[in-house]
C-alpha cells in the first residue's frame, strides 16, 4: 500500500499476498485483500482511491506502466547452470522449520521428512538430513548415479521402459543406486566411497548444511516447480537450454546440434553474449553453429566474467559454466559440494559489487536431476520443440524431466519469494522466453513459444534493494555451520580413504561479513585448494569425445569411471 495527497493507494500485483486498508467515503474501514475462489486467495490488481488529489491519476498510471514493464528494467541476464542435483536434495528443506510455507505466506514443496522409497528387498527408506554423522557429507550421495534414460524411467516409473500409460511413482531411486554401485564395483571404478550404501540417495542436504545456496535462496526468490526439460542426462538439457531442442538425442555423444540457439538470435538483433568457462575455454561454445562461428571476444574465463560485472559491463546474456573436473565446482556427483557453494558466492558478489547489480537479474539452476532422489513426478504436459523423434523408446519430448533446484536473484525480487507459473510448466526454456520477450526475439521452436515466462510472478513491483550492506547470504546459518565444521575437518581431508595426495583441510562456511562476531570462520574461502600441478580432466569432456589431460590419482584409476560408465550406457 502507498499514500500520497491523502488519497489511498491499494496495489496488487500478481505476487502480492496481503491487502490494504483504508476509509471509506462513510469513513469506515474496509480491506481488499483480494478474492476468495474456492477458499483460495485469488489476488487481484486493484487500485482505489479514497478521493481525488491534484496530479495522483497521472502518478498512479505511471506506476501501472512501471509495474507492467518490469521486465524492462532488466539490462544484464546471467545464467549459471551447475549439474546434476535434483531439488529435494539441495532445497527440499529449506523451510521446513517453518512447515513449507514462506515468510510471504507463500506454500512451498519442499519435504516433511516422511518421503520415501522401497529398496531391493522391499524395505522403506525415508529421506533423512545430511549430517556430521555421514563419512563424507559434502560427497553425498556417495557414488554417481544412473542419469541416462532407461535410469531416469527406473527412477519414476520402476520399469526401463515407461508402462504404456503409467503415471511416474519416482519409487525407483533407491533401486536404481543400487544398480549404480553395483556396477562402479563389479567394473572395479573407485567412483563409489567407502561405506556408500543404496538408502544414501535419500540422503537431503539442510540449509545449515548449504548456507550460501539456501541464504540466496531464502533472500531472493526459489522456484520450486522448475523442471529439467528432458527426463535424461546433460547434454540433451544443455541443448534444451541454448536452443530449446536436442533434436531428439538423449544421451551425451552427440557433440553438436545444428539448429539456431539464443545466442544467434541476440546476435541477428544487434545484442551482445557472453560464455565464460569457469578455468578453461568453455564447452558450449562447441554447442551450437552461430557459437562455434562467433568471435573470440564472446568467449572467456571466470575472471573475465567477475571484471566486466565489476565494471558493470556485462552483456545483454552472460552464460556461465562451473569447473566440470573431479576437482572443480559443477557440484556433480559425486564432487564437493562445497566447492559449488564458493562458487555461488563469487558469482553473487561479482554482481552485487558490481556497477550494473540495480539492473541484474541472476539465475542459478542445474542441467538435470543427476539420478538423485526428488519427490514431485514430473508432468506429462511437455510441448513438444519439434518433429525430432526420441533416439530412445521413440520418445516424444512430452515429459519434462526431474525437478531441479533454480534461483532467482535480482535487487527487484523480494526476499522469501516463491514462484511458480500461472499456468504451464516451469523447465530450462521459460528463461528463453523470458530472454525473448525482453529483448524482442522470436522463439526458437515450439517448446520455448509455449513455456511460461519468468517476467509476471518472478519480477514482481520493483523496490530498492533493503537488504542491509552486510547481508551476507549465509549469514543466518553460519553460527551452526561453524558447529559442524570441526567435526567435519578433522576426518575429510582426503576425498577417497587412502589417497596418498591428500587436500588440504577445508572451511565449509564462508566469513559471514555481517556485525555479529561469533559468525566470523576462519578465511575468505569455503576450502582453500593447493593450486598447481596437472588439472583435473574433465568428465564434460570426455563425454564430447575430447581429450584432457590425466588427473592426479588416488588410486590405480586414472579417469573417471562415471563419464565412462555414462558413456556405454548412455
Amino acid at each position: 500500500m502507498a499514500s500520497e495527497e491523502g488519497a489511498a493507494i491499494f496495489l496488487y500485483p500478481s505476487l502480492a499476498l496481503s491487502g490494504g486498508f483504508g476509509r471509506s467515503e462513510s469513513g469506515s474501514l474496509f480491506t481488499k485483500p483480494g478474492q476468495l475462489q474456492g477458499g483460495k486467495l485469488v489476488p487481484t490488481f486493484r487500485i482505489m482511491l479514497e478521493h481525488r488529489a491534484p496530479g495522483l491519476r497521472a502518478r498512479i498510471t505511471r506506476r501501472i506502466a512501471a509495474m507492467a514493464n518490469q521486465l524492462a528494467q532488466i539490462k544484464y541476464f546471467v545464467q549459471l547452470m551447475m549439474e546434476n542435483r535434483s531439488f529435494d536434495q539441495m532445497l527440499g528443506f529449506l523451510y521446513a522449520d517453518s512447515g513449507n510455507v514462506s515468510p510471504t505466506g507463500r506454500a512451498y514443496e519442499g519435504l516433511t521428512g516422511n518421503e520415501s522409497n522401497l529398496d531391493s528387498a522391499g524395505r522403506e527408506v525415508k529421506v533423512f538430513k545430511i549430517d556430521k554423522r555421514h563419512a563424507h557429507p559434502y560427497f553425498m550421495p556417495g557414488a554417481d548415479p544412473g542419469e541416462g534414460f532407461f535410469s531416469t524411467n527406473w527412477q519414476l516409473f520402476s520399469a526401463e521402459h515407461q508402462p504404456p500409460g503409467a503415471k511416474s511413482t519416482n519409487q525407483g531411486f533407491v533401486i536404481d543406486f543400487e544398480k549404480a554401485i553395483a556396477s562402479d564395483l563389479a567394473k572395479h571404478f573407485s567412483d563409489t566411497l567407502p561405506g556408500t550404501v543404496p538408502s544414501d540417495i535419500m540422503g537431503m542436504y539442510t540449509p545449515e548444511f548449504l548456507p550460501i545456496m539456501s541464504g540466496l535462496a531464502r533472500g531472493f526468490a526459489v522456484c520450486d516447480h522448475w523442471f529439467a526439460s528432458a527426463p535424461t542426462q546433460t547434454i540433451p538439457n544443455r541443448a534444451f537450454a541454448g536452443a530449446a531442442t536436442s533434436l531428439g538425442r538423449l544421451d551425451n555423444h552427440v557433440k553438436i546440434f545444428t539448429v539456431p540457439s539464443i545466442f544467434g538470435r541476440l546476435s541477428d538483433k544487434g545484442l551482445d553474449w557472453a560464455i565464460y568457462g569457469y578455468n578453461k575455454p568453455p564447452l558450449t561454445r562447441h554447442d551450437f553453429p552461430d557459437t562455434q562461428d562467433a568471435d573470440e571476444s564472446h568467449f572467456g574465463h571466470f575472471h573475465d566474467f567477475r571484471n566486466r560485472a565489476l565494471a558493470g559491463k556485462l552483456p545483454p546474456y552472460t552464460f556461465l559454466e562451473p569447473s566440470f573436473g573431479a576437482g572443480g565446482n559443477s557440484q556433480h556427483p559425486n564432487y564437493d559440494v562445497a566447492a559449488g557453494e564458493q562458487l555461488f558466492h563469487d558469482v553473487y558478489y561479482a554482481l552485487r559489487n558490481g556497477k550494473g547489480w540495480n539492473n541484474t537479474l541472476l539465475l542459478v539452476t542445474y542441467d538435470e536431476h543427476g539420478g538423485n532422489y526428488d519427490h514431485v513426478p514430473p508432468p506429462n504436459s511437455a510441448v513438444p520443440p519439434d518433429d525430432s523423434v526420441g533416439e530412445m523408446d521413440g520418445f516424444d519430448f512430452s515429459r519434462f524431466g526431474v525437478r531441479v533446484p533454480a534461483l532467482l536473484i535480482s535487487p527487484l525480487i523480494p526476499a522469501g519469494t516463491v514462484f511458480r507459473a500461472r499456468s504451464g510448466t516451469i523447465d530450462h526454456t521459460s528463461f528463453l522466453k523470458t530472454l525473448e520477450e525482453r529483448w524482442g526475439l522470436h522463439p526458437l521452436t515450439e517448446r520455448d513459444k509455449a513455456a511460461p515466462s519468468l517476467r509476471r510472478r518472478a519480477l514482481p513491483e520493483g523496490t530498492p534493494d533493503r537488504r542491509p550492506v552486510s547481508w551476507h547470504p549465509g549469514a543466518e546459518f553460519g553460527r551452526h555451520v561453524s558447529a559442524e565444521v570441526a567435526s567435519v575437518q578433522a576426518r575429510d581431508g582426503s576425498r577417497d580413504a587412502g589417497c596418498s595426495a591428500a587436500r588440504p583441510q577445508r572451511v565449509r562456511c564462508l566469513r559471514a561479513r555481517g556485525p555479529r562476531p561469533e559468525l566470523q570462520l576462519q578465511g575468505d574461502r569455503l576450502h582453500p585448494r593447493a593450486h598447481g600441478g596437472v588439472d583435473p580432466s574433465s568428465p564434460a569432456q570426455q563425454r564430447r569425445g575430447k581429450t584432457a589431460p590425466p588427473r592426479r590419482s588416488c588410486g590405480p584409476r586414472q579417469d573417471s569411471a562415471a563419464a565412462r560408465r555414462r558413456a556405454q550406457t548412455g
